[in-house]
C-alpha cells in the first residue's frame, strides 16, 4: 500500500508534465489536444483523491528524489494543508479546462496549443509545491510555477500583454531572489534544516530579533501572496485571457502564495514562536492595510477584471492575517478561505469572460441590463459575490467566521474592524454589478451613472449565454459555493487536522 501511494504521489507531479508533450504532439488536432487535456485532468483528480483516502486512513506518504547536499533534498510528503491545496487545484484545473475550451474557441484565440501545454506544466509545478517536504523543494516548484505562467500572461502577444508580463515576471522574480531565497538561506543557517515540521524548526532559545527579520523576508519574499507594496504584478497580469486570470486567481499563482505563507507560519516558525516575534504585529497591520486599500481601489475600477483583481489582493490579505494571528481559529479560517475564495473568485472571472465573449463588454458601466440576456451568468455572479462577501447561503460565511474568531482570540480588535469594513466594501463594489444587470432602471438617472458614461440596456433579444462548456463550468463552481455552505464538514475536518498532523 505504501509503495502504491508513494508512486501515486510522484505521478501526481509527473503526469501533468508528461501531458505537456502529448498536448504539443496533438496540437494540430484541436479535439484530440483538448481530449488529452481533459483526460490528464481526470487522471490527476484520481491520483489526488486516492492520496486523500490514503492520508485519511492514517498512511504516511512520502517520496525522495535527490540530495544536493547533506540534509538538502528534493523530497515530498503529504500533510493535510498540502492535501487541501492539491484537491482544490486538481478539481479546478478540470473545470477551468472545460471553461477554456468554450472560451478559447468562441474568442478564436491563437496559440492554443501553447496555452494548454503551459497550463499542464503549471499544474505539475503546483502539485510539486503542494507536496513539498521542505523549503528547498517548495522554492524550486515555486519558481517553475512563475516561469510556466509567464507565457500565459503574455498569451495575446500585444505590446500591452508583453508589458504586463514584464511587470509580472519582474516583481515575482525580484521578490523571490532578494527576499525569499535570502530567508531560506537564513533559515538554513539558523535552524540547520529546511524540512517542514509541525510546530516549527527553530530552537526554543532562537534569537527573536533574527527570527523576526526572517519572517519579514518570508512575507515580502512570497510575492505571489500580493501583500502591498508587492502587489502590482496581479493587476498587470489581467491582460491575459480570462481562463488564465481565473487560473491565476483561484487555482495557481495567488493560492501558491498564501499556501506558502501558511506552510512557513505553521511548519517553519510554529504558532507559539510566531505569536511572540517582534515583527508579527507590524505584518498583521500591513496585511490589514492591504485588505482595506485594495478594497477601496477596487471600487474605483470600471474594468470588471481590474475590479476583481484588486478584490483578490484584498482577499489574500485575509489569508495572510489568519496565518499571522497564530491561533487555531486563524489557521482554520485561512485554510478554509483558500477553498472558499477559490470557488467564489473563479466563478466571478468565469462570468467576466462569458460576458466578454458573448456581449463583447468588459466595462462595468456597460453592463446595466445584461441580466436579461445572460440570466444564468449574472445569477452565478450574484451568488459568487455573496461568497466573497462572506454571507449565507455561501461557503465564504464559514471561513470569515473563523477569521473573525481568530482576531477576537488574539484581542486584535482593530483587525476585526478592518475585516468587517472590508466585507462592507465587498458589498459596495460587487453587488451593484449583478443588481443593475437585472434592474437597469433603478437609479438610472443618477449622477454616478452619467459620470461613468453607463448605457442602460433594455435587452429584449433572446437569451444569449456563453458556449456550453463555459456555461457548464460556471454552473459547477456556483453550485460549489452553495454546497460549501450547506455541507462544509469534510473541508472543516481536513483543515482541523493541520495542527495535529493527522487525518
Amino acid at each position: 500500500m505504501n509503495l502504491s501511494l508513494t508512486l501515486m504521489l510522484q505521478l501526481a507531479i509527473i503526469v501533468p508534465m508528461i501531458a505537456t508533450l502529448a498536448i504539443i504532439a496533438t496540437g494540430h488536432k484541436p479535439n484530440l489536444r483538448e481530449g488529452v487535456t481533459i483526460s490528464t485532468c481526470l487522471i490527476l483528480i484520481y491520483l489526488v483523491v486516492s492520496l486523500y483516502h490514503g492520508l485519511s486512513s492514517g498512511e504516511t506518504i512520502s517520496a525522495f528524489w535527490w540530495e544536493l547536499l547533506p540534509g538538502l533534498t528534493i523530497s515530498f510528503a503529504i500533510e493535510p494543508l498540502g492535501m487541501l491545496f492539491a484537491l482544490i487545484a486538481s478539481f479546478l484545473w478540470l473545470v477551468t479546462s472545460c471553461y477554456a475550451i468554450g472560451y478559447m474557441r468562441k474568442h478564436q484565440e491563437k496559440n492554443q496549443t501553447r496555452f494548454y501545454s503551459c497550463f499542464a506544466i503549471s499544474m505539475g509545478a503546483l502539485m510539486g509545491l503542494a507536496f513539498s517536504a521542505n523549503l528547498f523543494t517548495l522554492f524550486i516548484f515555486y519558481e517553475i510555477l512563475t516561469l510556466s505562467t509567464y507565457p500565459l500572461v503574455t498569451h495575446a502577444g500585444t505590446e500591452k500583454a508583453k508589458k504586463g508580463g514584464r511587470i509580472y515576471l519582474g516583481i515575482l522574480l525580484t521578490t523571490s531572489i532578494l527576499f525569499f531565497l535570502l530567508a531560506i538561506v537564513g533559515t538554513w543557517l539558523v535552524a540547520g534544516t529546511l524540512d517542514f515540521k509541525l510546530g516549527g524548526i527553530f530552537a526554543e532559545d532562537v534569537n527573536k530579533v533574527i527570527a523576526g527579520i526572517l519572517l519579514l523576508l518570508f512575507v515580502f519574499g512570497v510575492g505571489k501572496a500580493a501583500i502591498m507594496p508587492f502587489h502590482r504584478w496581479l493587476p498587470a497580469a489581467m491582460v491575459a485571457p480570462t481562463p488564465v486570470s481565473a487560473f491565476l486567481h483561484a487555482v495557481a499563482v495567488v493560492k501558491a502564495g498564501v499556501f506558502t505563507m501558511l506552510k512557513v507560519s505553521i511548519y517553519i516558525f510554529g504558532l507559539d514562536l510566531l505569536a511572540i516575534l517582534p515583527t508579527t504585529q507590524f505584518l498583521l497591520y500591513l496585511a490589514g492595510i492591504s485588505v482595506l486599500l485594495a478594497s477601496l481601489i477596487a471600487m474605483r475600477q470600471d474594468n470588471l477584471k481590474a475590479r476583481l483583481a484588486y478584490s483578490t489582493i484584498s482577499q489574500l490579505g485575509y489569508i495572510t492575517i489568519g496565518a499571522l494571528l497564530a491561533t487555531s481559529s486563524g489557521v482554520i479560517g485561512s485554510s478554509m478561505h483558500i477553498a472558499m475564495h477559490a470557488f467564489g473568485k473563479i466563478t466571478l472571472f468565469f462570468c467576466a469572460g462569458a460576458i466578454l465573449v458573448t456581449l463583447h463588454k468588459s466595462k462595468i458601466s456597460e453592463m446595466r441590463g445584461i441580466g436579461r440576456q445572460m440570466p444564468i451568468t449574472m445569477l452565478a455572479f450574484f451568488i459568487a459575490s455573496l461568497s466573497i462577501i462572506g454571507v449565507p447561503p455561501t461557503g465564504g460565511t464559514w471561513s470569515k467566521w473563523f477569521l473573525l474568531t481568530g482576531t477576537i482570540e488574539r484581542d486584535q480588535f482593530v483587525l476585526m474592524i478592518i475585516l468587517m469594513l472590508s466585507s462592507l466594501l465587498n458589498i459596495a463594489y460587487l453587488l451593484p454589478i449583478s443588481f443593475h444587470a437585472f434592474f437597469p432602471n433603478i437609479s438610472s438617472n443618477n449622477k454616478l451613472t452619467k459620470r461613468l458614461g453607463g448605457d442602460i440596456i433594455f435587452a429584449r433579444d433572446q437569451i444569449t449565454e456563453a458556449p456550453l462548456p463555459s456555461l457548464a463550468a460556471i454552473v459547477v463552481t456556483t453550485i460549489a459555493c452553495l454546497v460549501l455552505f450547506i455541507y462544509p464538514q469534510p473541508l472543516f475536518e481536513l483543515v482541523s487536522t493541520i495542527l495535529t498532523g493527522r487525518e
